[in-house]
């Protein structure tokens, strides 16, 4: 068995993405057969999503002074810790799964002092004897495709792939009972938070929306985390039932996987809806692309206008006066929307939007 450490510094969403690539790299290289030790490599926002994957046998936590935002103090101290880590956990080899716009070469050279041997990693520049395994983006792989594959595709040069029968969805370990949280019956969630401004939907258009919902004959959660409190008491109104603080990440994988439809940003809870299998209504701004950034494999309808001015932009707050990537997006604009993913009526602007064609199915993709 060998052990190996897969890096994903960022959020709960992304650590998610990476689901698929952890699965492939625990099944173990086809020349050496049998499962590894998977030991997951994450900042403190991903921790808690790291845990909730197949196959990692380990979490560990370092906030990297070029991912974590506001960024810890480059010091003797803080880098030695990580040091530490690796080198008490016996890693073996290490997979640095990265974004386009991240580069792994760093977190690499701190491996290499922690005597890890073999690394592989997606880099644009020139890597030396950092990487063993270089993948160059945009000549090794396209960029345009969703975060997930290219993740597999990092995996992939390193050795690995997924077994048979798994179909690369995204999947999380176990999901809780939340009965006595949601009660009984069929239900929607809304999720209005989002963990950047230039991503949110407007709040009195998420309370419009949940009473839309209402009217239309639909129960509605709504979810947010301790900090999102007023914001989900706002969004729930009288009509919807407030779940803002009362669930962990584990808690709301539960919530999320009992709901017939999710709407929700593109954030954290979109992507973990995916990976309990439910449709999910995204309100997508296109500060970053929806190709790579979009809920993975489940039924969607994408909103939002993919080809305003901020489109690309990777701003965390909207550059455009009025938000109008999303604030054109209306109250009626949703609850249609959640109309169509109840029915499984598949959407044409969606797979205009998305240019490639959603693969729904009714499946919920959980163990």
């Amino acid at each position: 068995m060998t052990r190996v450490l897969v890096a994903r510094l960022d959020s709960a969403g992304d650590v998610l993405l990476a689901g698929p690539a952890v699965r492939a790299i625990a099944a173990g290289r086809g020349e050496e057969p049998g499962p590894n030790e998977v030991l997951m490599l994450c900042g403190p926002q991903g921790a808690a999503a790291a845990r909730l994957l197949p196959h990692v046998d380990r979490v560990l936590v370092w906030a990297a002074p070029w991912i974590v935002d506001p960024a810890p103090e480059v010091s003797e101290e803080h880098l030695a810790r990580l040091r530490e880590m690796v080198e008490g956990a016996g890693v073996e080899e290490a997979v640095i799964l990265t974004s386009f716009h991240q580069s792994p070469l760093p977190l690499a050279l701190l491996l290499r002092l922690a005597g890890v041997r073999r690394i592989c990693g997606a880099s644009t520049d020139y890597a030396g004897s950092l990487l063993d395994t270089r993948l160059r983006p945009g000549e090794d792989f396209p960029e345009d495709q969703p975060e997930a594959e290219r993740a597999l595709a990092i995996a992939r040069a390193a050795g690995y792939d997924l077994p048979a029968g798994d179909d690369g969805r995204l999947r999380v370990r176990e999901v809780p009972d939340v009965s006595a949280l949601v009660g009984e019956g069929p239900y929607v969630v809304v999720h209005p938070g989002a963990a950047v401004p230039a991503r949110a939907w407007p709040p009195l258009h998420h309370a419009a929306a949940v009473e839309l919902l209402t009217a239309a004959g639909h129960r509605v959660v709504v979810t947010g985390g301790p900090q999102e409190r007023e914001l989900t008491a706002t969004v729930a109104g009288a009509a919807g039932l407030d779940l803002g603080g009362r669930t962990d990440l584990h808690g709301l994988a539960g919530v999320l996987a009992g709901a017939s439809v999710v709407v929700s940003g593109n954030t954290g809870p979109a992507h973990l809806a995916a990976a309990v299998g439910t449709p999910v209504v995204s309100l997508f701004a296109p500060v970053v692309p929806a190709i790579r950034w979009a809920p993975y494999k489940v039924p969607l309808e994408l909103l939002g206008d993919q080809n305003a001015p901020c489109r690309l932009s990777r701003a965390r707050v909207c550059p455009v006066p009025g938000h109008p990537c999303l604030a054109a997006v209306q109250p009626e604009d949703v609850a249609a929307a959640v109309e169509r993913l109840a029915a499984d009526v598949p959407s044409l602007g969606t797979r205009r939007q998305l240019g490639r064609a959603p693969k729904p199915t009714p499946e919920r993709w959980y163990q």
